[in-house]
């Protein structure tokens, strides 16, 4: 039976912060959380660990649904050791939990992804937790290509998920397409009829066929801004449909790079309080660099940080951590502390469908839990209670 107990922070809630707060983890779930004054220390017993938080901030641990690779591993390319790297390096940043995201690939390679996603989650996971797949296309426009294959971009192929979803059921949880692409709207009703985020991205969308697909069940848009039709004010694009219909959410890349900071701000403001959500699209590079590497079987060129196709310049994923991004939406942004933990994991378990278990803290849900300085420097993370150390 592992215990710890964490006294002295800030925590950070749903109801609002606790300033001299303790809480109590018990075999990997929260026990107690609350004043320091209602704690009765006979509640833990005597081989708990004490961690003394000295007015840090604790937070729920960060849920990336969008992020590639890490520390020179990418999805892609995944086996027990690359995948072991990954959730690893991505958790020595603060995220406890994540979905592996594939890129635009041949039907082979993705299904060789799932089916080792799927082996590794079955086994007792060491590191940040694979909450189950993202599929970023291929269904995707050659349009806004990115820096994905437009080479291997198809056209919805309901079979595919159909046949993936019997084989791996549970496994995918979120689906990246083009919705104007001819059979996007029925994919999307069909991953709306089986518990899969429908989100649209590298999409040449009018504002007409993100309302059509919305109808359909779109929720979500990835990385909302980049890889998409504009706004216009004559034709307000994607990005016009994203920032007016409170049914989606949208994630943001929060690097300085992606997103002008005014942008995100504007984002922010629209979509308070549940539909903003921070995610890395970290590729191989992120923690090892600058350098050649590869995205996608692309070329990819890391120069002060930023990743672009060696060919043709396309910004390729970034080389954020979730920590980073938090730090760059309380600095540079301009919000609190609590909304931008609320956009790095409440809101990301509520578009997963699971705020019971993940994504805040209180008593019942899972210890994934990050110490953090008044500087927003990461002291310690704890995945199910147990802490995670370089």
């Amino acid at each position: 039976m592992s215990e710890l107990v964490i006294s002295g922070a800030k925590i950070v809630t749903e109801q609002g912060i606790i300033e001299r707060g303790i809480l109590h983890v018990k075999d990997g779930f929260i026990a107690f959380v609350g004043d320091m004054s209602q704690w009765d220390p006979s509640s833990a017993g005597s081989a708990a660990r004490s961690v003394d938080a000295h007015g840090s901030w604790l937070l729920p641990g960060f849920i990336d649904v969008h992020v590639h690779g890490g520390y020179g591993a990418d999805f892609m390319d995944s086996n027990p050791e690359t995948l072991d790297i990954i959730t690893r390096f991505h958790a020595l940043h603060g995220t406890t939990s994540m979905l592996a995201t594939t890129m635009t690939a041949t039907r082979e390679a993705i299904d060789r992804v799932l089916g080792e996603v799927d082996r590794y989650k079955s086994q007792e996971m060491p590191y940040a937790q694979l909450l189950g797949v993202h599929l970023e296309g291929p269904f995707i426009s050659p349009k806004w290509a990115g820096a994905q294959d437009p080479n291997l971009m198809v056209p919805p192929q309901l079979s595919w998920i159909e046949d993936w979803h019997e084989r791996y059921p549970q496994l995918m949880k979120q689906l990246t397409l083009a919705p104007e692409r001819e059979g996007g709207l029925e994919m999307i009703a069909w991953l709306r009829d089986h518990g899969i985020v429908a989100a649209c991205g590298h999409t040449d969308a009018t504002y007409a066929d993100i309302q059509s697909a919305v109808r359909e069940g779109l929720t979500h848009a990835v990385h909302t801004y980049n890889a998409m039709k504009p706004l216009h004010h004559r034709e307000p694009g994607t990005v016009g449909a994203i920032l007016t219909d409170e049914r989606v959410s949208g994630e943001v890349i929060a690097d300085g790079h992606h997103v002008h900071p005014a942008a995100i701000r504007l984002l922010a403001m629209v979509k308070q309080p549940h539909g903003l959500l921070l995610i890395t699209d970290a590729m191989s590079a992120a923690g090892l660099g600058d350098g050649q590497y590869e995205l996608g079987g692309q070329a990819v060129t890391v120069q002060s940080g930023v990743a672009r196709l060696t060919e043709g310049g396309a910004l390729a994923g970034s080389t954020l951590t979730m920590i980073e991004a938090l730090r760059f939406m309380v600095r540079e942004v301009g919000v609190s502390v609590e909304d931008a933990s609320r956009f790095a994991s409440g809101n990301p378990a509520r578009l997963l469908r699971l705020e019971a278990s993940h994504g805040s803290i209180a008593q019942g849900k899972q210890a994934d839990l990050l110490l953090v300085s008044p500087e927003l420097e990461l002291e310690h993370v704890w995945v199910r209670g147990k802490e995670i150390t370089a």
